[in-house]
């Protein structure tokens, strides 16, 4: 018999279904709840609601498990790329090395935009930020692309438009850099792999020779599969919901991205920057900044440590500390911020007050380090994350259409006022 829960509502009982997930994930089914009683739920920010079934990630806050498609993250950080993690995620298995091949074959041959693009570069200011330019872009491919409009496009322009999304983004966010920065853009190179054409576009100058560091590289390829997707979060519900309304995946995107861009998202890693230069500015003094941490009546706190989901070690930060020293090491890098960073590192992993409230550093601490190591600037920290995030995106909105989901439609406690009668303005 399946198991149930019972609900007592007004002396009457009413059974709801308990479904169980693969990792004996449990949720009361409420589906027909305010057919059956007239009532709804109320959950302030979806704490505690199942929007949705998925078959793409787990994560285990508790025990600090992430697993891609039932892959461990560390062994896909260890021995995999992040190609191999984009097609893993989007198609539900590693690829063969021919299927990884034509993956990234395709995807190389897609990474030029319209040169019409380079008009709407021309259009924002310079000092336009970065993810503002990145989620506009993303949607004005529509415009290129209008196939991509119909809901009932054919699986194969479907995955056409999800190659050519991967290929761009990475083109659009190194160009949204320059323009930032007024530098001349440079086209993708078809010779490199996809992050070493994602640096190259990023800092190479027409008169100078770029070398490609590998040790860059493998860091990069890192931070982004770590980043590749992270169950139901604000961006990733985000691009869920749009694309229920059969959006197209460039307009469902782009909402992610402004999810992503705010600053309880994805902005920790650009926060922890900030928290950096503010304790140089005041003198340097980390042990002062770790003691206001640990004053209950101090507003300050430390950014980059500690995680609302996980409530252990955040597996990710451990793999990418490890390519923050191996990068620090190889760019040889002497910067104040650095040594500021590593020094509250050491704080949080030896001071009993961090320790016993498991405020660990996170990925967002150490990624923020790597990609100022690198010299990429604070602003562009937000688009490396939504490279990253990109396969998960469409790997839960290509989930959601598969399985025919409905429109998204929450509802809502009604606290305003009752019914009233109109007052003209001579009266009021």
């Amino acid at each position: 018999m399946a198991e149930s829960a019972e609900l007592i509502l007004d002396g009457k009982s009413i059974s709801l279904p308990v479904i169980e997930g693969t990792e004996n994930e449990k949720a009361f089914d409420i589906g027909k709840l305010r057919d059956q009683t007239g009532y709804v739920t109320l959950d302030s920010g979806y704490k505690n609601t199942g929007a949705t079934k998925s078959a793409i990630t787990f994560l285990d806050g508790e025990e600090g498990i992430l697993r891609y498609r039932g892959y461990p993250i560390e062994q896909l950080a260890e021995r995999s790329n992040f190609l191999e993690v984009a097609y893993l995620l989007i198609y539900g298995s590693l690829p063969t090395q021919t299927e990884l091949d034509k993956f990234a074959h395709q995807i190389t041959t897609h990474t030029l935009v319209h040169e019409d693009v380079r008009k709407i570069f021309d259009g924002f200011p310079s000092g336009a930020h970065p993810m503002g330019i990145l989620s506009s872009l993303i949607c004005s491919l529509t415009a290129f692309y209008p196939k991509s409009l119909d809901p009932n496009q054919s699986p194969e322009e479907t995955n056409l438009n999800i190659i050519r999304l991967i290929a761009k983004i990475s083109t659009i966010a190194a160009w949204s850099y320059k323009n930032s920065v007024g530098h001349p853009l440079n086209y993708p190179r078809n010779d490199l792999d996809y992050c070493s054409n994602f640096l190259y576009m990023m800092f190479a100058f027409p008169t100078e020779k770029y070398e490609i560091n590998p040790v860059v590289v493998s860091a990069l390829n890192k931070l982004l599969i770590l980043h590749a997707d992270h169950e139901q979060n604000c961006s990733t519900s985000t691009v869920r919901l749009v694309g229920s309304a059969n959006a197209s995946l460039y307009g469902s995107v782009s909402a992610g991205v402004n999810a992503l861009w705010g600053p309880l998202h994805g902005g920790a890693n650009q926060e922890v920057m900030e928290m950096l230069e503010a304790i140089q500015q005041d003198g340097g003094n980390t042990q002062k900044w770790v003691d206001k941490a640990k004053d209950k009546n101090d507003s300050f706190r430390l950014m980059g440590f500690g995680h609302r989901v996980y409530k252990n070690f955040d597996p990710r930060a451990k793999i990418i500390k490890k390519a923050a020293d191996d990068v620090l090491k190889a760019l040889g890098i002497d910067d104040p911020l650095l040594k500021i960073a590593q020094e509250l590192e050491q704080a949080a992993l030896t001071d009993q007050y961090f320790v016993e409230r498991k405020l660990y550093p996170n990925v967002d601490f150490y990624s923020g380090i790597i990609y100022r190591a690198i010299g990429i600037p604070t602003e562009m920290f937000t688009v490396l994350f939504a490279m990253g995030r990109l396969p998960g995106w469409i790997a839960q909105w290509k989930e959601m259409r598969e399985n025919k989901e409905p429109i998204g439609r929450p509802r809502q406690i009604y606290t305003g006022e009752l019914e009233r009668d109109y007052v003209g303005i001579d009266q009021r």
